[in-house]
């Protein structure tokens, strides 16, 4: 089939740039001696985490218990859940996901702690924990010195759960080029003044898994990080461009999408709105604006209803007639995956793929 046979709106990858995504990154990864653990909550499924295994990942991170039950399906001998499981209903769930795969769980309190090694002695199985450290974002994660080493040492005492090492996410560092070098370098020292804590106490720290997709690849400039764990990089997006984490021709994501009304002068009305695109906005940037036109970069898709997107044309250099076909790179590709059934993989224009988005909707 060829990708102008389908219908629309269709979220379509360039296989060729998403599998120059693959190689790029764990090339990356191998030769900077880090351990490479993608996040799957870009792509939500089984195939692609397949994919990135087989490209050198050592495995996979989810963030939720359903998404760990199916990224079983890629085959991957490693999960890490990058998110406290709180609950016991979730925590025998993820017990039972334990008995297929090797699971690691952040966490960053003595109360998820103790459920998840309950879980664990029920079910007669362990985990891997890492102690979640913040380290500017403010979301999870303990202060980094006494309350990170007390979690660390709480943990060692539980039977069941084994400490694997620590985690972080710098999700404060917006932005990949100079602009971030402080940060960067901030960063290293908080990571090094909590290595020497935990080496003054002997407690060895096997992982020190850390990363996101715009600071990816300045990861070897962390001294002492041994895991990263991206997940846009796979698709890319807009935000990732603007982030400097990327360029356009590394986005292998867009939607494509049928112009349904010109009867505004200036203006067209795409088949994609809040149900098809996320309605994320322009990182660090006040533009309205969800997603970049590919075949009219200088069109501004600047509003959507649920299944109207407002495009304005007047800077375009060129008309547009109903029935036209185009394609919108989003800004957050993982929101827009998740809103999809499937995901058409595009070669030279033919569809080669269709993945079912299994993960979609998995929030429990």
């Amino acid at each position: 089939m060829h990708a102008s046979d389908l219908e629309t709106p269709a979220l379509l990858i360039d296989l060729d740039i998403f599998e120059r995504n693959l190689r790029r990154v764990a090339g990356y990864a191998k030769e900077n001696d880090l351990r490479l653990r993608p996040h799957t909550k870009t792509h939500k499924v089984p195939a692609v985490g397949k994919r990135q295994l087989e490209s050198g990942a050592v495995g996979l991170t989810v963030a939720k218990v359903g998404e760990a039950e199916v990224m079983l399906g890629s085959g991957t001998p490693d999960l890490l859940v990058a998110y406290p499981v709180i609950g016991r209903s979730k925590l025998d769930r993820l017990a039972e996901v334990a008995k297929k795969t090797a699971v690691t769980v952040a966490l960053d309190s003595l109360f998820a702690a103790r459920q998840l090694s309950e879980a664990a002695r029920a079910a007669q199985v362990t985990f891997g924990v890492l102690a979640e450290v913040d380290v500017g974002l403010g979301r999870v994660g303990v202060t980094p010195g006494e309350e990170l080493l007390n979690l660390a040492q709480g943990i060692l005492r539980l039977p069941r759960l084994t400490l694997e090492g620590i985690t972080f996410y710098p999700g404060h560092i917006k932005q990949a080029g100079e602009g971030a070098d402080e940060a960067i370098r901030k960063l290293g020292g908080v990571l090094k003044e909590i290595l020497e804590m935990f080496r003054r106490a002997s407690l060895e720290i096997r992982i020190v898994s850390g990363g996101s997709t715009p600071t990816l690849f300045r990861s070897h400039e962390v001294a002492g990080l041994t895991e990263i764990r991206p997940g846009t990089y796979v698709y890319n997006d807009v935000n990732t461009v603007r982030s400097g984490g990327c360029e356009w021709e590394d986005c292998a994501v867009s939607i494509f999408t049928t112009v349904v009304s010109t009867a505004k002068a200036g203006q067209m009305i795409i088949d994609g709105g809040s149900k098809t695109f996320s309605s994320d906005r322009l990182v660090g940037s006040s533009e309205s604006s969800f997603g970049r036109v590919v075949e009219a970069p200088e069109c501004v898709f600047h509003t959507m209803n649920e299944e109207h997107g407002y495009v304005d044309i007047r800077k375009a250099g060129r008309e547009f007639t109903v029935g036209d076909r185009v394609r919108v790179i989003p800004n957050h590709v993982c929101v827009a995956v998740n809103l999809h059934e499937r995901v058409y993989g595009v070669r030279n224009g033919e569809v080669e793929q269709v993945w079912t988005v299994e993960g979609r909707g998995k929030l429990q």
